[in-house]
């Protein structure tokens, strides 16, 4: 199901007119990826396979090239989070990502090596954290939060661990969240 009326056609079309003005062509510099998250309840299938699928059958149904395809698992947070509740599936997609914990994924999480800065300038160590409001902590002041007028520099924040919690997983499960 896709998020409104004619939205892949517009999709397609979009990508077409990219390729067009050079994005995704070989040679070409400029890049077009693609990111692919399940919808429903569910983790994504394996990136490489499903990324040479979408290269075969965009190309061969559309002309579309891209460069890269990153599956994402759906966070347990916010829209999503709350349809899950309604529909009693809360709790066991959860424990699918719990189950599903890849040690492996934790090396190249965003949470380590990203920052997003919200409109207000507070900081925030990944986009899903920035939803929830998990607001690092001002570098000098444990009672402020960090924002781009507290800190001096982004080695302000290096020595703090990421803002952790059960949303987590959905990072960490499977394959990880590219």
């Amino acid at each position: 199901m896709q998020r409104g009326n004619n939205v892949f056609d517009r999709s397609i079309q979009g990508l077409i007119k990219l390729n067009e003005a050079g994005y995704g062509m070989e040679g070409s510099g400029l890049y077009l990826d693609l990111v692919y998250n399940p919808l429903g309840a569910f983790l994504p299938p394996p990136q490489e396979a499903l990324q040479a699928k979408y290269k075969e059958e965009l190309l061969e149904n559309f002309g579309i090239e891209f460069n890269d395809l990153f599956t994402m698992t759906n966070m347990p947070i916010k829209r999503f989070a709350d349809f899950l509740y309604r529909r009693g599936e809360l709790k066991d997609y959860m424990d699918l990502l719990v189950r599903n914990f890849n040690p492996d994924t934790t090396e190249t999480l965003m949470c380590t090596n990203t920052l997003n800065v919200g409109w207000d300038g507070r900081i925030f160590d990944c986009d899903f954290n920035q939803q929830l409001e998990l607001d690092l902590q001002a570098p000098n002041d444990a009672d402020a939060v960090a924002d781009v007028f507290t800190i001096e520099s982004v080695q302000d924040l290096v020595s703090q661990a990421p803002m952790v919690d059960s949303h987590c997983f959905g990072c960490t499960a499977g394959m990880g969240s590219s």
